[in-house]
């Protein structure tokens, strides 16, 4: 079986095109929803997380108190990066985890916006990369999440540039509105069934 890793930066698609994929029936591990739910339940990781950033991390009933760890590490590169070096062995146990229950198909995708930064594309046999215009990006994540322009740069300044993903991506999906995604998709998944 083969694993694809999927990635993209902020408001590229990357979610859109993995949409497709699901439909075509492709198991997908969404690596950020894993890294969340991972804050919570993966034990080894909440303990790192208290020792590093305290007990207030987290609230009395076990939950990730968000506001607080995004206050740290949005506005320090150093903390971002020691809470991706707790976060991303646990995403990448969870992904073990989740390989060992899928059977009989020919590929599965990782989709994750990290994929390069945490080095996980070591573990996919090859991967994608889904593009858009930085302006489009910026304008889709601000009517998505409604955000600032200023927090969006911030956040994508945490993230490869589009271009050194696009380089080191075995293939690309152009997600910018003037061509069409399913038929970009469709190459893609043929492909992967004959490999």
């Amino acid at each position: 079986m083969l694993k694809i890793g999927l990635t993209g930066n902020m408001g590229s698609g990357k979610t859109t095109v993995s949409k497709v994929f699901e439909i075509l029936r492709i198991p997908i591990f969404y690596a950020d929803d894993e890294a969340k739910q991972a804050m919570t339940n993966d034990l080894i990781l909440v303990k790192e997380i208290k020792a590093v950033f305290g007990e207030e991390s987290y609230f009395n009933d076990g939950a990730l108190n968000r506001k607080y760890i995004a206050s740290i590490v949005f506005n320090n590169k150093e903390k971002l990066e020691k809470l991706n070096s707790l976060v991303h062995p646990a995403t990448f146990r969870a992904f073990d985890a989740w390989l060992k229950n899928i059977k009989d198909v020919p590929y599965v995708l990782k989709e994750a916006a990290l994929l390069f930064e945490s080095d996980s594309y070591k573990m996919c046999d090859y991967t994608i990369m889904v593009q858009a215009p930085l302006a489009t990006r910026i304008k889709r994540v601000m009517e998505r999440d409604c955000i600032s322009r200023e927090e969006i740069e911030s956040r994508n300044a945490n993230q490869f540039p589009e271009e050194k993903k696009t380089q080191l991506a075995d293939y690309v999906i152009k997600n910018d509105d003037q061509q069409l995604v399913i038929p970009q998709v469709l190459k893609l998944h043929n492909l992967f069934l004959s490999l």
